[in-house]
């Protein structure tokens, strides 16, 4: 652990660190009623007030906490304290050894609240403050996580951090920096002035003048050639442990095959994608993914389930059953969005956020089972199941425990117990339903029921692909319901906000945080998802108005990106600009591929060049760290190779539009109308009577043909 004499005269203090730590434990709500058991505790703070499910679980602390508000700063202000900010999430297990170790200790609670104001921060409602402080901390020890404990003056800047301490370090921490405070305070306002200004340093971006040069094809190829020394080739993903599934890379990886034709690309993400599906990382009775995989084989899962990765695979998955056609990757889709239909979705349409690791103080005691269990509850078909699902020595975890995995293909083990493959699958598929039905009488593990107008949004397009590759209706109506309640609960008089909480909805109370650029980019690209897959203006009309809207609040005219707060929103010690993609994109990258979608939707070439500009702005790094800018290598892709709008008009458009969105054409939009329409792709090109389908590229249109398949034979890649 890094002490504060460690920090104050340490030379590599302010080298930036380029990616948040992502090997983070998570563990299970604690108590997300306890505003409502006040006299069931000793100790009650402020954050008994609050609605975040982290926030609750430390409300009743001997710590006196604070929510980060005006009120709370001007306290440190007035009475000349330190702030201590201590950020993590309600699903961050860390998070919580450090409050049963710290937190809830008597003498170490009286310290903190003697000489410090205390601020928890849950990190999913305010990213741009987890971002400063993160940044702080990385700069300072050169890693980051969560939790993450920041000290900062009583104006926010930064004196001094870490991530988890276990008790003694942290008191003994606490004890050095209270005597410095108390005994040098221009020492460490010159030192927090110093971390501020390399803060701040690294928060700037370069703009890439009028030249608006973009990576080239040979240099995206060269990114993707050293990317790919860093692939696993017996397990797929990265050569390392842990395993993160990162959607973005994977979607890009599969473009890039279908514009080159490398099929080494496409070999590994199928492999990737395969062993994710069939790995203990996926849910093989209920559907949907843990957050990562402790192992190189995807193995033993972090066994808590978030709702921007199932999103984003589904997303995935699906592009990869459109290019591929594998039904492995089907069933993924609809088993995952099983899963979140029945345990993260509100009554009223929303998404909730996540589902712990633990129940019953244990991580995975939910997912994993004995085999006695499985021999009971199976009766003649546990043999079966138990060889398909390793309830053996390799499926085997602790205490007895196993893990769900497989390790050959569906079609091999039905041959190997010669089943003919429909009642082989039906056989599966009575299994899991009696495993689930025994599985959902255990103690389940604490929801996180925040709405997250961005993770919302995300699971919105991924139920618009889904719905294209598979044209199942109800994932339609599922992304359409969950706008329907974002429009309700999270936007007010052309305002939007960045989260929400059923109680707060319910009551019909409006949220008190903005909504942050992440949250503005997804949301465009959701109303952009749902326009293409139901040819309702309105939604094309929502996402230009979005756009607009994100152009005039956070635009920044000096770097050309756009930044991640409101200029009406809170100042901070920092401005934050992102661009770097990681397991969510970044909303600068997602932005950008915006831009460039509803300029050919609109005939805005303002728009276009916009997003160009951005995109050569990040050229110097595409190369260099290839994986952490694969959302912006696909707006690359769109723009070094051929891209089309297919317009399809007429009595038949419908049935047209499915059978191009169910192809796997990541170079293509689509519009449709049955009726003339004045949206610049459509006017001019109804003819009563007649199904026409005109295939436009670079503004211009060839002759329109009858039908989808004489189209498609003019799309080029």
């Amino acid at each position: 652990m890094v002490t504060f004499e460690r920090f104050m005269h340490s030379p590599s203090a302010f080298r930036s660190a380029f990616a948040v730590f992502l090997a983070i434990g998570w563990t299970g709500c604690a108590n997300p009623n306890g505003k409502n058991q006040m006299n069931a505790h000793r100790h009650t703070n402020e954050l008994v007030n609050e609605t975040s499910p982290y926030l609750l679980q430390h409300a009743h602390n001997p710590v006196n906490w604070h929510a980060w508000n005006e009120r709370s700063l001007a306290k440190a202000r007035e009475e000349n304290k330190l702030l201590l900010i201590s950020i993590g999430y309600s699903t961050c297990h860390w998070c919580h050894v450090m409050e049963r170790e710290s937190f809830e200790d008597s003498t170490i609670a009286a310290f903190m609240n003697e000489h410090f104001v205390s601020i928890k921060v849950d990190r999913e409602e305010r990213p741009d403050i987890d971002h400063i402080y993160m940044q702080a901390v990385q700069m300072m020890t050169g890693r980051g996580g969560w939790p993450l404990n920041c000290i900062a003056l009583p104006d926010g800047k930064p004196l001094f951090g870490g991530t988890y301490f276990p008790r003694e370090q942290w008191l003994e921490a606490l004890k050095q920096i209270a005597q410095a405070w108390a005994g040098d305070p221009d020492r460490c306002r010159k030192y927090a002035d110093e971390v501020t200004a390399g803060i701040r340093q690294a928060s700037l971006v370069q703009p890439s003048g009028d030249a608006l040069e973009i990576v080239t094809k040979e240099g995206l190829a060269e990114a993707v050639r050293s990317w790919s020394a860093t692939f696993d080739p017996e397990h797929g993903g990265p050569d390392r442990a842990p395993k993160f599934p990162m959607p973005v890379n994977y979607r890009f990886l599969l473009r890039y095959h279908y514009h080159t034709g490398d099929r080494s690309v496409l070999e590994h993400v199928s492999l990737t994608l395969n062993r994710m599906a069939m790995g203990g990382i996926y849910d093989a009775v209920g559907g949907g993914f843990a957050r990562y995989s402790t192992d190189a084989e995807w193995k033993v899962p972090h066994f808590e389930k978030m709702l921007y990765d199932n999103a984003q695979l589904v997303s995935l998955y699906a592009d990869a059953f459109r290019a591929t056609g594998n039904p492995l990757y089907k069933s993924v889709v609809y088993e995952t969005l099983a899963f979140v239909a029945r345990e993260l979705t509100d009554n009223q349409g929303g998404f909730y956020s996540a589902l712990d690791a633990d129940s019953e103080g244990e991580e995975g005691k939910f997912y994993v089972w004995t085999r006695d269990e499985i021999d009971s509850l199976l009766g003649d078909h546990a043999s079966l199941f138990s060889d398909v699902y390793n309830i053996n020595k390799h499926g085997l975890w602790e205490h007895g425990n196993h893990i769900l995995l497989r390790r050959a293909s569906h079609e091999v083990l039905a041959e190997k117990h010669k089943l003919g493959m429909a009642e082989y699958l039906q056989i599966l598929e009575s299994c899991r339903e009696k495993l689930l039905s025994a599985r959902e009488q255990r103690i389940r593990p604490g929801l996180d029921d925040k709405v997250i107008t961005s993770w919302n949004a995300l699971m919105i397009t991924a139920c618009c692909d889904a719905f294209d590759a598979f044209r199942e209706p109800r994932f339609l109506a599922a992304a359409e319901k969950a706008m329907g309640y974002i429009e309700k609960n999270l936007m007010s008089d052309d305002r939007v906000f960045h989260s929400t909480h059923p109680s707060v909805a319910s009551a019909g109370k409006k949220p008190a945080v903005m909504a942050f650029l992440d949250d503005m980019a997804l949301l465009t690209r959701a109303y952009l998802s749902l326009y293409e897959s139901t040819g309702k203006a309105s939604h094309l009309m929502a996402a230009r108005h979005m756009a607009d809207a994100a152009i005039d609040g956070f635009f920044d005219d000096a770097s050309g990106m756009f930044r991640f707060t409101h200029d009406d929103g809170e100042s901070l010690i920092a401005p934050k600009i992102e661009m770097e993609d990681n397991v969510i994109p970044s909303s600068n990258s997602v932005m950008a591929g915006n831009l460039f979608r509803l300029s050919r939707h609109l005939d805005r070439v303002a728009y276009e060049k916009t997003a160009r500009h951005m995109l050569s702005s990040v050229r110097q790094y595409q190369a260099s760290y290839p994986s952490a800018f694969a959302n912006w290598h696909m707006l690359a892709l769109d723009f070094l190779y051929p891209f089309h709008e297919l317009v399809v008009t007429g009595k038949e458009a419908e049935a047209g539009i499915r059978d191009i969105r169910s192809r796997y054409l990541p170079n293509v939009t689509t519009a449709m109308a049955e009726s003339e329409s004045e949206l610049p792709l459509l006017k001019g090109r109804f003819v009563p009577g007649q199904t026409l389908v005109y295939v436009c590229t670079n503004k211009s249109c060839r002759l329109p043909v009858p039908d989808t398949q004489k189209a498609l034979g003019l799309v080029e890649k």
